[in-house]
């Protein structure tokens, strides 16, 4: 198989059918040798009963539908797993991203990259849409130390050897755009457009799953919230000396005063939060732990269609 098309379907039945074709268009003039593999997330419209008829259709295109909605990343993973093109290419299935510019980025790979990302240039993404990307972004790269590009979604084309790669990690917790650049590999980017929704519909990923996500990964992927604890921790310390040397020296000046109950109150209440928020973050990284011992699998398929 010369290239694999995966794409994760959540909430958008009615660009199916224009995907499937889009898709068709350009790869059908890159090679005779492809697949499109559509994973469906579990979507709460009827997604899969479109694709059950596309794959009917046409036995170029696989089915993969997965017990529950586990998430994009998850079901890029499931994708993974089942593609078998010596290129995998990953696209989201609202068409922001044209299909058309796939051959773009199969040409830069076929130059000996290993890994080609499209950067998305004017997006046309409403003011809250760009910030919330944005302080994603910020907040991903400060808590995992890597350097985010807001610029690159999931529209990308790997190479055979970095899908074993990333296949080898294995992390309960997914998310490819940190994954991918633990794993190295030669790397280029091309531009390409991004348009808008054809549907109407707006993107699932709210503001709070973007921080819930940003936070869940930074936890799996870096060990960097428990150092900038520990420093916390110097830093207060230091503090509370200071002050301490502070009212010894006043005291030994200026004679005994006693405090207030207010001071005192507040101290105990201002002490009493940063524990909690210690434990908590601490209890995070548990948690994580848990969820990692137990080796569940990362998503579970209901039904496979078109696969031999």
């Amino acid at each position: 198989m010369e290239i694999s098309v995966i794409s994760p379907c959540y909430g958008a039945p009615t660009l199916l059918r224009e995907l499937v074709q889009q898709i068709e268009e350009t790869v059908s003039k890159l090679t005779k040798d492809y697949e499109i593999i559509l994973v469906e997330d579990y979507s709460p419209d009827n997604s899969r009963e479109i694709i059950t008829d596309i794959c009917r259709e046409n036995k170029r295109v696989k089915g993969v539908f997965l017990s529950r909605n586990f998430g994009q990343q998850y079901a890029l993973n499931a994708g993974f797993d089942c593609a078998k093109g010596e290129y995998v290419v990953t696209l989201d299935c609202d068409l922001q991203n044209p299909p058309a510019q796939i051959k773009d980025l199969y040409e830069k790979a076929k130059e000996g990259y290993d890994i080609v990302f499209a950067s998305r240039q004017n997006r046309p993404d409403n003011f809250f849409m760009t910030q919330g990307s944005h302080l994603f972004n910020k907040l991903m790269g400060f808590l995992t130390d890597t350097r985010q590009d807001e610029s690159l979604a999931e529209f990308a084309i790997y190479r055979r050897k970095v899908v074993d790669a990333m296949a080898q990690m294995g992390d309960f917790r997914r998310y490819y755009p940190l994954m991918n650049q633990w794993v190295g590999f030669k790397t280029a980017k091309v531009i390409v457009d991004h348009n808008e929704r054809t549907d109407g519909k707006k993107s699932s990923y709210s503001m709070s799953k973007r921080i819930n996500l940003a936070v869940t990964t930074a936890v799996a992927f870096s060990t960097k919230s428990l150092r900038l604890i520990a420093y916390f921790g110097f830093i207060v310390t230091f503090i509370a000396i200071l002050f301490a040397l502070f009212l010894v020296v006043k005291t030994l000046i200026t004679g005994i005063d006693v405090s207030g109950w207010t001071t005192l109150f507040v101290s105990m209440w201002f002490i009493a939060g940063i524990m909690i928020s210690i434990m908590g973050i601490i209890a995070v990284y548990i948690g994580n732990i848990f969820d990692e011992v137990k080796h569940r699998p990362s998503y579970i398929i209901d039904e496979k269609l078109n696969f031999e």
